[in-house]
């Protein structure tokens, strides 16, 4: 039976700050190693520029105009009207409308009086509330809720910052950038959310710390996407909690490089909600951190406490429910590093198969850490402490900690995306179509060859649809309007769409 939370917690953090040791591995003797002050691992990645800068946005190049918007006035002209330099401060009341920001250099903040906020309301029929194409953009202090499609979602952008935000019930995603460089995601609490409640998607040099993320199918997902450090979050009551992964069928092929280190991972049980035969939909409720085909992944110093699967489930794409395999995609999770984690806890009801996987080991009861598949040169220590299933291949690490590298953030930012008149359609289709649509097997929506069998030589088809789409299969959720692309783009990506082949 699972314990109460409220003890499975108090247990953790003894176990964090005394160094108590959980689970035993009685066939071989422990090998200690200490986690304080030992070796640090140096990373497969050195920044440009210096890595311990705390900030995306490089300085600004002029001083700006402050446009105010007040209730009653529309935040999208604001935007319209702004020039790049300018902060457009939203004051507390009700909005409900889609902003769309395709500038560079614009600071979007709302106000908070009294505990009161700046409030994007979909009314539960608007689809997105923030989208952005620009660079060098913050998006902070808004409270978002009641749309159908996404919170606040990035298309191509580089250097961004989306600090002390409140998502609750957006659709399919909360934070979503996409194809961007540079980014930092920094004290906002989403909810509620039907796939990830923060999904960093095809991206590189991203912080995401000091959330909290709940009540949604994925807490944090860093997905085809490189030099990524998850630190300092509290996720709990997801059906996964923090995943880093490569997806199939998308025009980046791999993850990364990925530290996730010092986050409370607790009580990731909800039922999945998932659309179904969507990626997410695979995940075990249950599940604390899953790394599925991602490389150079650190798991350092988290606490992951009453997760029922596992605590950290390690997979290939061969055992994956629902992939269509990318041969261009490196499909198992190699140099993976597991360092001191306190675990608790985690697997006391697991799901048929890695229970049977299990019991091929002898092994019963609980089940901090299972890995399943091929995976070279990964390493762990102090496996000992843990009840674990599938580490055999797994060596003893030559490092404890992580503690040289503070992010992968570049000082000054990242160049910025300049997007020629010809590339118009790639980039919309990578920064948007990408986001749901593989181009083989499914993922939110239809794969891109499904699309292109419908719509042979008729881009003119696809424009119609986006701009007014309709729910065709019942086993897809309607897909969001896309109208506030203008109609060049529209047909630009409808054409690009169309010939794509991977």
């Amino acid at each position: 039976m699972k314990r109460a939370k409220t003890l499975g917690v108090i247990i953790a953090l003894a176990a964090f700050l005394g160094g108590w040791q959980l689970g035993q591995d009685l066939n071989s003797p422990a090998q200690i190693t200490s986690s304080v002050g030992g070796a640090s691992y140096a990373g497969g990645y050195t920044p440009a520029t210096d890595d311990r800068v705390n900030s995306a946005l490089p300085p600004r190049t002029r001083d700006g105009r402050t446009l105010v918007v007040k209730p009653g006035d529309s935040i999208q002209s604001a935007v319209e009207a702004a020039r790049p330099g300018d902060t457009i401060r939203v004051m507390p009341g009700i909005y409900s409308e889609t902003v769309y920001i395709d500038k560079d250099d614009i600071h979007l903040v709302g106000v908070i009086q009294a505990g009161q906020r700046a409030t994007l309301d979909g009314l539960g029929n608007l689809n997105d509330a923030i989208l952005y194409s620009g660079n060098n953009i913050l998006i902070e202090n808004f409270k978002i809720t009641r749309y159908k499609g996404n919170g606040i979602m990035s298309q191509a952008g580089n250097n961004f910052e989306i600090r002390n935000n409140l998502v609750i019930d957006t659709g399919i995603y909360g934070i979503f950038p996409q194809l961007g460089s540079n980014g930092l995601i920094e004290h906002n609490v989403v909810s509620g959310i039907a796939d990830a409640a923060i999904y960093v998607g095809m991206s590189d040099n991203i912080h995401v710390a000091h959330n909290e993320v709940f009540d949604s199918v994925a807490g944090i997902e860093i997905e085809n996407s490189r030099h990524a450090i998850v630190e300092n979050n509290y996720v709990h009551d997801n059906t996964g909690g923090i995943l880093a992964f490569i997806t199939p069928g998308l025009p980046i092929k791999t993850t990364y490089d990925v530290i996730i280190r010092n986050n409370f991972i607790i009580d990731n049980n909800t039922p999945n909600f998932g659309a179904p035969g969507s990626t997410v939909a695979g995940i075990p409720s249950g599940t604390g951190i899953l790394v599925m085909a991602a490389d150079d992944v650190v798991i350092e110093s988290n606490i992951i406490v009453n997760n029922k699967v596992a605590g950290i489930l390690i997979n290939d794409h061969a055992n994956a429910s629902g992939l269509t395999l990318d041969p261009e995609a490196d499909p198992n999770a190699d140099r993976v590093k597991i360092l001191d984690n306190v675990m608790e806890n985690n697997g006391y009801d697991t799901i048929d198969e890695v229970r049977a996987f299990a019991l091929t080991e002898l092994h019963t009861g609980d089940i901090d850490i299972f890995q399943i598949g091929p995976s070279e040169d990964s390493c762990i220590i102090n496996r000992h402490r843990y009840n674990h299933v599938g580490l055999g291949d797994f060596a003893d690490c030559d490092f404890t900690n992580t503690d040289s590298i503070h992010n992968y953030l570049l000082a000054g930012g990242a160049q910025p995306r300049v997007i020629a008149p010809s590339e118009r359609g790639e980039i919309a289709y990578l920064g948007v179509c990408t986001g749901c649509h593989a181009y083989a097997g499914q993922l939110i929506g239809p794969a891109v060859e499904e699309i292109q069998a419908r719509y042979a030589g008729n881009p003119e088809g696809i424009v119609s649809y986006i701009n007014a789409p309709f729910k065709i299969r019942p086993d897809y959720p309607e897909m969001p309007a896309q109208n506030y692309l203008d109609a060049e783009t529209q047909l630009a990506v409808a054409r690009y769409m169309l010939t794509v082949d991977n």
